[in-house]
C-alpha cells in the first residue's frame, strides 16, 4: 500500500464509532459521509481547500442533483482501480447523480458514515452495484 495511503486508511479508521450528524465534520462528535471525507483531508492533507455550503439531507433534493460528482472532479483526482485510500461515490435510491460517498480501506471494504449508525467500516458487497466514481485524494 502506498505511504499516502495507508495514511488516509488510518484516519478512515479513526473515524469509526463517530456518531452521523448532518453537515458536521468533527471526530468523535459528529459527522456525514461528506464530513468524513472533509475530515480525512484534513488530517492527511491540512485545511480544507473550500469553504462547504450548507446542503440539505434529503436525497431526493433535485436542485443539487450533481454537486457532490462535481466537488469530487474539481478537487481530487479521478482514478480507475479501486485501491485503498481512494474516494467512492454511490448512488442511492435510484437516484442517477451520487449521493453517498465513503473511503476504500482494503480489499472490499470501505469505511463511511450512515444515518443511524454513525462511522462503520462495512462490506463493499451490497454497495459494488451503485458506485459512480473512483477518486484519489490529489
Amino acid at each position: 500500500m502506498r505511504d499516502d495511503a495507508e495514511r488516509i486508511v488510518a484516519a478512515a479508521r479513526a473515524w469509526i464509532g463517530t456518531p452521523y450528524r448532518h453537515q458536521a465534520s468533527t471526530l468523535g462528535a459528529g459527522c456525514d459521509c461528506l464530513g468524513l471525507v472533509r475530515g480525512v483531508w484534513r488530517e492527511v492533507y491540512g485545511d480544507e481547500p473550500v469553504a462547504m455550503p450548507p446542503y440539505r439531507a434529503d436525497m431526493r433534493d433535485v436542485a443539487f442533483a450533481g454537486a457532490l460528482l462535481e466537488a469530487a472532479e474539481t478537487l481530487l483526482v479521478r482514478a480507475e482501480a479501486m485501491e485503498a485510500g481512494r474516494v467512492v461515490l454511490f448512488r442511492l435510491n435510484g437516484a442517477a447523480a451520487p449521493k453517498h460517498c465513503g473511503i476504500l480501506v482494503g480489499e472490499g471494504r470501505f469505511v463511511h458514515a450512515q444515518e443511524g449508525l454513525g462511522v462503520v467500516e462495512a462490506s463493499l458487497e451490497g454497495w459494488a452495484r451503485r458506485v459512480t466514481g473512483v477518486f484519489a485524494f490529489p
